[in-house]
């Protein structure tokens, strides 16, 4: 199936989501470009984090219509996690596996050989400065090295679309400019990218557009 260039990106109309009497989201609509920095912001409990699930396939939206790339998560489940790279507000690791192994078992989750999944690895060890801790378990991590972990998992198998949930949270001031250097270098490649944070003067330096959930 071919995907025209005006479907490209991500595209939400009308989205809700309901757990029991308790609603999450309510009627969101959002468009983000390729090539483009999305902001999404809101308080605590405006169901920020549910709709990236939503998009990222994780999780069933109660009605509305999601395109990732032109497909439907619901319908088109491969294709939209090869498009797209998601990183969740906290890292889930297996605690035991060093930083190198994460990122190469998660390339070849991606159907990568094992050569191309450990030169994918190194590149991205270096891309988030962690090659002091390459052999370390992902245990020993801090919050903000598991942050860049995170980020990098998220980039392994070069999505077209990017998804990231808070990706600053626990970053020190430098690694916070680094990190919006990368995000605006990914975008500027074609990237569409839509980003969470609490930050909002972060937002405010690397986004292009803004949506506001309330």
């Amino acid at each position: 199936m071919t995907t025209s260039h005006s479907s490209l990106g991500i595209s939400v109309s009308g989205v809700s989501r309901s757990f029991g009497p308790i609603k999450a989201v309510s009627d969101a609509s959002l468009e983000a470009a390729p090539g483009s920095v999305t902001a999404l912001i809101g308080p605590n409990g405006s169901g920020k984090t549910t709709l990236m699930l939503m998009l990222a396939s994780l999780l069933r939206p109660d009605s509305g219509t999601i395109r990732i790339n032109g497909h439907d998560p619901l319908v088109d489940t491969a294709q939209v996690r090869s498009a797209l790279g998601w990183m969740p507000d906290v890292l889930g690791s297996w605690a035991t596996l060093s930083v190198r192994a994460t990122l190469e078992l998660t390339g070849m989750l991606y159907r990568m050989n094992r050569q191309d999944a450990r030169l994918r690895a190194q590149e991205l060890i270096t891309l988030v400065d962690l090659g002091e801790l390459a052999l370390s378990p992902t245990r020993v991590l801090s919050r903000g090295q598991k942050q860049r972990l995170s980020l990098a998992r998220a980039l392994v198998h070069n999505p077209d679309v990017l998804i990231l949930d808070e990706p600053a949270s626990g970053l020190d001031p430098a690694a916070r400019v680094d990190l919006r250097v990368l995000i605006r270098r990914l975008a500027d490649e074609g990237k569409t990218i839509l980003i969470s944070s609490h930050v909002l003067a972060e937002l405010d330096e690397m986004a292009d557009a803004a949506v506001y959930l309330d």
